[in-house]
């Protein structure tokens, strides 16, 4: 039983019946009294909240891992709140879509655009904890294994607790570990490796490196266009270029706007405008006269 429903149900005498109805009979025939102030009963510090069913073991987590008094929508505004962050930060190169099925897990691409893993593009599903964001970091598993120090050549997860030993909430954000993800392609780590192959390789023989990486960037993208590992509405899916569906696509996105437009744009002040535009005639609206 709830500790703050058992103190306040306790502290209460149960009146006999014959007592109630004299009460009530004096309570209509009596004037009104000054209002006395009354003071409820202090609610114990591990109380649970009405709103939620009291367990008969007190936990400070759910069944399902989230802390008692987030629940489910808590958690929900968190990872919306996670990506409207990330959308905000504009990784260059780093696109993220979260899954239909479940908002803890994201699917996610990187495109690296220069240095030793040059024209790779590497698919990956991150996965959140479900007591975000009091839980541990997120994990980053590439849908292949990519030949580098810091990731799981079997499972193709990289290395993020080396970054985040300890996700601390409102210090650390989902955005910060896609950065992480693009920023070990550029700058190579070799220490307490989760591939010790490729950190000898890097650090004894960078040649033999350099070809192991661009053959594992030739099989990424040779497997670019396959139907995602996990059956999801939303999951990032490539096909082959078609001019019927992309060259129009492509053309929007490189058309420039004229530099017209982008001074009018500057120009434009939102309100009623009391000069004919174009000129610097002032006008005024027509009034018209009401009828006598």
């Amino acid at each position: 039983m709830n500790p703050f429903w058992s103190m306040s149900t306790s502290s209460v005498r149960k009146r006999p019946e014959a007592e109630e109805k004299t009460l009530s009979g004096d309570l209509r025939t009596s004037p009104l009294r000054a209002s006395t102030k009354k003071q409820l009963p202090s609610i114990p510090k591990n109380a649970v909240p009405i709103t939620k069913p009291a367990s008969p073991a007190t936990s400070s987590q759910s069944t399902n891992g989230t802390h008692a008094s987030y629940g489910p929508f808590y958690l929900e505004y968190s990872l919306l709140a996670e990506f409207t962050l990330v959308v905000k930060q504009k990784l260059p190169g780093v696109y993220v879509q979260p899954s239909y099925q479940s908002a803890l897990m994201w699917f996610g691409v990187i495109f690296i655009r220069h240095g030793l893993y040059q024209d790779g593009v590497f698919k990956f599903t991150v996965y959140i904890p479900d007591n975000y964001p009091d839980g541990d970091c997120p994990r980053l598993v590439f849908d292949l294994p990519v030949f580098h120090p810091l990731v799981d050549p079997l499972s193709g997860e990289l290395d993020v607790k080396r970054a985040f030993a300890k996700w601390r909430r409102n210090h650390n954000h989902i955005w910060q570990v896609l950065m992480y993800a693009r920023r070990v392609f550029y700058k190579i780590d070799t220490t307490n490796p989760l591939n010790p192959e490729a950190a000898v390789l890097y650090e004894k023989d960078i040649q033999l490196f350099k070809s192991k990486v661009v053959d594992s960037v030739k099989l990424c993208s040779s497997h670019l266009f396959d139907q995602p590992k996990i059956e999801d509405p939303y999951a990032i899916i490539f096909s082959p270029w078609n001019p019927a569906i992309h060259d129009e696509a492509r053309e929007k996105m490189l058309t420039q706007k004229k530099p017209e437009d982008q001074h009018c744009k500057s120009m434009h002040v939102s309100g009623l405008s009391w000069v004919k535009p174009g000129s610097v005639q002032p006008f005024s609206k027509e009034e018209k006269t009401m009828p006598t």
